[in-house]
């Protein structure tokens, strides 16, 4: 392994960095400690994922919440693509609006737009938008483990901010 890294590096950076670094243990003819840094950085690391598969794990549960709150099925919301389109129809908006979402900058625009309906779609307001843009694992459990009930959107009812 470390001669695959040793090879591996070599290719990016100096081979007196990724020999001193990886193969010997030195920097500049001194010792270094590899296996306290090698634990420092699997730890750091591990700790990193660990906080991503967390926020990850929120973040599917609480969207499974609000799909069943909505009278969804649950499974619907972890199906890439298939996960928007019923997330249109949950904030009464056409399925053909999934297209839009492959356009750049049309996609943020439209996001922001779905994510304000379904805040709408149950009882919010702006604010409450707001925090789901900016601070998503906070206000998406809100939402899906909160006492706020689904209430279906009219596409043609007047505005509502």
């Amino acid at each position: 392994m470390t001669n695959f890294l040793s090879t591996l590096l070599s290719s990016i950076v100096s081979p007196h960095l990724t020999a001193a670094v990886v193969s010997t243990c030195t920097i500049n003819g001194q010792p270094v400690d590899c296996a306290g840094f090698t634990g420092l950085f699997a730890g750091v690391f591990g700790g990193f994922i660990l906080v991503g598969i967390a926020f990850a794990v929120l973040m599917i549960v609480s969207n499974w919440k609000i799909y069943t709150k909505a009278g969804k099925p649950g499974w619907t919301s972890i199906v890439p693509i298939y996960n928007f389109v019923v997330l249109l129809d949950i904030v009464g908006k056409p399925a053909w609006w999934v297209i839009l979402m492959f356009i750049p900058f049309v996609n943020v625009i439209m996001g922001i737009i779905v994510v304000h309906r379904l805040s709408l779609s149950f009882g919010k307001d702006i604010g409450f938008t707001i925090g789901l843009l900016l601070l998503s694992p906070i206000f998406y459990p809100i939402l899906g483990f909160g006492s706020a009930q689904y209430q279906p959107l009219n596409s043609t009812a007047p505005r509502v901010y």
